[in-house]
């Protein structure tokens, strides 16, 4: 291999890493106040959530698939926390994940048993999931008052917001499932050859299922988390257009969309680099919709610089 191609291949891999150092540094010398500890903070805060959904994104592109319904899930976790915080926030939480493991659970089901495409699957209940949401919440946004809950959205652990906590304790715990359990390398192989899998013997039906599953709660999660943030139930903006984030994040971080390999620690820089993208146009007054067309940009990028690199 030439010096170029080696140069070429190691940027391909690093990119996103190269990426964020150079927004870091850009800001450090041309935006105000950028390197203050309350930026940090309010930067970190803002990504958690979408973390914490890309963790579950990025299992499952793993498996080449994708899961559009994840804001969704978020939403219907922040319609049903408002029914059981009467009983308790923990109940609340409770009731959260596990409509995020049933939402999970049934994508997966009708990707791996029924045998629809991922992306038909999951689009159903990007439509249904948000509308259920909507009639369980009465089209109205519920203000919270508990307490305890509130706390998951303000209070810190050592100095650092519960919200980023959970999600550096969820990244940690994604990438030990990921390399160093039988469940991840059974994903893996799913990604990389179904059809091989199948036929070595592999539970692929449970684990596409189990797969699913976890993202439905990884994004129930997050929506626990960011409706503690707000201090309001509001399934209509709830998780709005996260699930485009997440991908992006992913595809940037280097998980290709093909499947057979999931790059946990680049889907982090992923999702940092595209809040840093976005924090660094609104502190310059530029417009949200630049972001957003900056961000479908880097999407196209991404896919190439993997097409190149496959």
């Amino acid at each position: 291999m030439t010096l170029t191609a080696t140069r070429t291949r190691w940027l391909q891999d690093n990119g996103v890493y190269v990426a964020v150092v150079a927004l870091l540094l850009f800001n450090a010398v041309f935006t105000a106040n950028f390197l203050t500890l309350g930026n940090f903070r309010t930067q970190l805060v803002q990504a958690a959530p979408v973390l914490i959904v890309a963790l579950g994104m990025a299992l499952v592109i793993g498996t080449e698939g994708v899961d559009l319904s994840v804001g969704a899930v978020m939403a219907l976790a922040a319609a049903i926390i408002p029914l059981y915080l009467g009983a308790g926030p923990l109940m609340a939480i409770l009731m959260a994940l596990t409509i995020g493991l049933a939402a999970g659970a049934f994508n997966g089901f009708l990707v791996a048993e029924v045998g629809i495409q991922p992306i038909v699957a999951t689009l159903a209940l990007l439509v249904g999931g948000r509308g259920l949401a909507l009639v369980i919440a009465d089209g109205q946004l519920v203000q919270l008052h508990d307490p305890a809950f509130l706390a998951l959205g303000t209070d810190d652990v050592l100095g650092i917001p519960i919200s980023v906590l959970a999600a550096v304790l969820l990244a940690i715990t994604v990438a030990g499932l990921t390399n160093r359990t039988t469940f991840g390398r059974q994903l893996v192989a799913i990604g990389g050859n179904r059809r091989a899998a199948t036929l070595a013997g592999l539970p692929v039906n449970r684990v596409l299922i189990g797969v699913y599953a976890i993202c439905g709660v990884l994004a129930a999660i997050a929506g626990v988390l960011a409706t503690s943030r707000l201090a309001a139930s509001d399934p209509a903006d709830m998780g709005l257009l996260v699930e485009l984030s997440a991908i992006t994040a992913v595809v940037v971080g280097g998980t290709p969309l093909t499947g057979g390999k999931v790059r946990v620690l680049g889907t982090v820089m992923g999702v940092v680099l595209m809040q840093l993208v976005r924090a660094t146009l609104i502190k310059h007054n530029l417009p949200d919709s630049i972001a957003q067309m900056i961000q479908a940009a880097i999407i196209v990028a991404a896919v190439y610089v993997a097409r190149e690199r496959r």
